[in-house]
């Protein structure tokens, strides 16, 4: 039997209706009624297949907040007769996790009888306590449901995910939240108003339970004001909380929508989410570090000024802080994005890396090695060096390579910008180079 603490989504106790929030009393009872999943509750569905066959096997449902993911665990507790056990992650204890999953355990051996355990936010469960559930899942004990907003490759341990199919949730689109939002209206009784309902549903950011929660907040004012201006009824709601987490997934997604706008060299859409990182609070130091990167390993030499700027806009930053250093960012992301484009720089470090890696036992040859000793003169360090300022052109070729290693190749100047008079620059010293060589 499920502990005190790890209770069966359906409390047998009767609650009274005028506490359960809005959003609870709106949740669907079946996959019919679920909005905004459609490919995911699709009749070919892997998902639908399973719960209209009763056939079960251990899954994650990954996706945003206000999605439908504890709901659908709800509809299969109601409609899959399995023994159904729920772990909070937040609340739930490594004894909890050890507890119940041998009383799982001992269900199956003695009975027969499999358990569905339903993990709400997994992603909290520490290493430790995901390791509690493998043998269980592997012995067919227990059948693991999991709930994540995070990305499951990073947050759940890769042998528990590999025996786990994941089913992805999207944000809600704005017709689903309407449809929503006007069954919240009548079940509150008051005057739907498309104009309201529409912009609820665009600035609910695709979270069903979040306009739910925020129509329940407004709701004496819209008794009192039933079709009060959106301009109003925002300064009632104040400010929208932007959806943005600086540690997780989605600030990964951002910064690289940063990268490649800048990278596809497009100013408009990179100041886009310049501005979404900045305007939800994100370190202004982490950025301006990643543009400095940019202008290094996507522009480099086809302008040498684009890393010129990105120190510019990191001094602007420290000087004067924010918010009066967004201008500086928004300046530099603007030139990165139409400066002319260039990998040649990365792509030859790396290759250079690579054979440093291999050759790293091989000696500096004699003639370029340093020699202030006379002993080190001796051993004859520094022995036939040219000083090129000496030589006609102020060039001299000599081999600076690894004596057991050939001349390479790795920077080839790209045809943008500074690099094609580069380019001119090594071809006039290739010509010099084949002139000595005759």
């Amino acid at each position: 039997m499920p502990r005190k603490d790890q209770q069966t989504l359906f409390e047998s106790e009767e609650i009274s209706n005028k506490t359960v929030p809005l959003a609870e009393k709106l949740r669907p009872n079946s996959l019919e009624e679920l909005r905004g999943q459609a490919k995911l509750i699709a009749d070919n569905s892997l998902l639908h297949q399973m719960i209209a066959s009763g056939d079960y096997h251990s899954f994650i449902l990954w996706g945003p907040p206000g999605t439908g993911k504890t709901t659908i665990a709800r509809i299969i507790e109601k409609v899959s007769g399995y023994h159904f056990i729920t772990f909070s992650a937040v609340l739930s204890s490594i004894n909890d996790v050890k507890g119940v999953m041998k009383d799982a355990d001992y269900m199956h051996r003695t009975q027969n009888t499999r358990s569905i355990l339903f993990i709400d936010e997994i992603h909290r469960f520490n290493k430790s306590q995901q390791d509690a559930f493998l043998p269980y899942v592997e012995s067919g004990a227990v059948i693991l449901i999991g709930a994540t907003t995070e990305n499951p490759s990073f947050e759940v341990i890769p042998a528990l995910l590999s025996r786990c199919h994941v089913f992805v949730l999207e944000h809600l689109q704005e017709e689903d939240l309407k449809a929503i939002l006007e069954k919240g209206f009548a079940e509150l009784k008051l005057e739907a108003d498309a104009d309201i309902i529409g912009w609820m549903a665009q600035n609910s950011g695709g979270d069903a339970r979040r306009a739910l929660n925020e129509l329940e907040l407004i709701q004496s004012y819209l008794l009192q004001n039933p079709h009060p201006p959106v301009a109003e009824l925002a300064k009632t709601l104040a400010k929208k909380t932007m959806f943005y987490d600086k540690n997780r997934e989605e600030h990964y997604n951002i910064i690289s929508a940063l990268h490649k706008s800048l990278r596809g060299s497009d100013p408009q859409a990179a100041l886009y989410w310049l501005a979404r990182m900045l305007e939800a609070g994100e370190d202004p130091r982490y950025l301006v570090r990643r543009l400095i990167r940019f202008a290094s390993e996507d522009i480099g030499l086809a302008d040498p000024n684009a890393l010129v700027q990105a120190i510019a806009a990191k001094d602007a930053l420290l000087f004067i802080g924010m918010p009066e250093a967004s201008n500086a960012l928004a300046q530099l992301v603007v030139y990165l994005a139409t400066a002319p484009k260039s990998n040649s720089l990365y792509t030859a470090y790396k290759a250079a890396a690579v054979d440093a890696g291999k050759t790293s036992h091989y000696g500096v040859p004699l003639h370029i090695r340093n020699a202030p000793t006379k002993l080190m003169k001796e051993l004859d360090y520094g022995k036939d060096y040219h000083y090129d300022h000496d030589a006609e052109n102020s060039y001299h070729y000599q081999n600076y390579f690894p004596e057991k290693m050939k001349e390479k190749t790795y920077y080839t100047p790209g045809q943008f910008g500074f690099e094609k008079e580069i380019q001119k620059r090594i071809e006039w010293w290739k010509k010099l180079r084949n002139k000595q060589s005759e």
